[in-house]
């Protein structure tokens, strides 16, 4: 069915509320949900919601959280989201990293003790628009291994990056560090297709191409070794230096009434204080670049309404708090 913006973020606003979220923190959730789905990232928009919706039922969120911010340095805020959604934290504390990059040049985000953070390009999207280069990266329940240990270590640790770009949407890459994500192995398995190699180990942690067995094991980062190092980089970064939950510590995210408490880590830089033309610049160099053939990556699509299935909807509305 297809949604005007408005009504569906009304749907998604209402439905966390029914499920136990605040005010503050439904409309949060319902904002980045909705953006989501403009980037073209369904499957963190409201198919993701339903998570959501069952963390704040079972306890895996907390519905009413209230962030602590704190700033141990003029260009580092630091928030604890209290076991909420990751969402409220960046939103609370989005006008002093925009403030203060514009002041100093540079301002770091650490948050620590959320939910998983949704769709990671939201951030340095939004950061973008305001007219700051960032990095997001943040670690995740761990459902990725390495050939050698072949056990659960990383989540599948995404990272981020986005640039304003003069006269146009910002340049932003979202991707995380694994291969492939784990609801394409999971469809895979549904239609009984065989995975490529280098995408997953089974139960017992050998690779395998058979999506069933796929769907028992593990993720594998790409690029073997070099994909597992920039999950490691990630890891250090979004939980180390936050101080969040190690991936292998992390309790689910779909399971039990324990909040994963994973971290997000953001750097956000001024462009113009060493390249005053760099808008323009990026905006020239994407356009000498698209003419070679390259794909460039972008932002949300300009749309008024929002194709949902009508099940998807159907099972979001129908959500009541047990």
């Amino acid at each position: 069915m297809r949604y005007e913006t408005e009504d569906a973020r009304e749907i998604a606003r209402r439905a966390a509320i029914n499920a136990g979220a605040s005010d503050d923190v439904a409309i949060s959730l319902a904002n980045a949900v909705v953006a989501a789905e403009w980037a073209g990232k369904p499957l963190v928009g409201f198919a993701h919601l339903v998570d959501y919706l069952d963390g704040f039922a079972k306890g895996r969120i907390a519905g009413d959280a209230e962030p602590e911010i704190t700033f141990p340095a003029p260009t580092a805020i630091r928030v604890d989201a209290k076991g909420g959604i990751a969402q409220l934290g960046f939103d609370r504390a989005f006008d002093h990293i925009v403030d203060r990059a514009h002041t100093y040049g540079v301002t770091v985000f650490a948050q620590a003790n959320s939910y998983t953070v949704g769709e990671l390009g939201y951030y340095t999207r939004r950061l973008a628009e305001a007219g700051l280069v960032s990095l997001a990266v943040c670690n995740a329940v761990a459902h990725m291994t390495t050939l050698e240990s072949r056990k659960a270590v990383f989540g599948t640790n995404p990272l981020s990056f986005a640039a304003p770009v003069e006269n146009g949407k910002p340049f932003v890459i979202d991707q995380a560090t694994s291969a492939s994500a784990f609801v394409n192995v999971r469809q895979a398995a549904e239609r009984g297709e065989a995975i490529p190699e280098g995408w997953a180990v089974d139960a017992a942690g050998n690779p395998t191409t058979d999506a069933r067995e796929a769907v028992k094991g593990l993720l594998l980062a790409f690029g073997g070794a070099r994909g597992a190092n920039i999950a490691f980089i990630v890891e250090i970064l979004a939980a180390g230096l936050t101080g969040a939950n190690w991936s292998m510590d992390a309790p689910s995210f779909s399971e039990g009434n324990q909040s994963p408490g994973v971290g997000l880590f953001i750097v956000a830089f001024k462009p113009d204080l060493l390249a005053p033309d760099f808008a323009a610049r990026l905006a020239s160099q994407l356009e000498r670049l698209a003419a070679q053939g390259v794909r460039i990556p972008g932002s949300h699509h300009t749309v008024t309404e929002l194709d949902l299935p009508s099940s998807l909807v159907a099972k979001i509305e129908g959500f009541k708090s047990s």
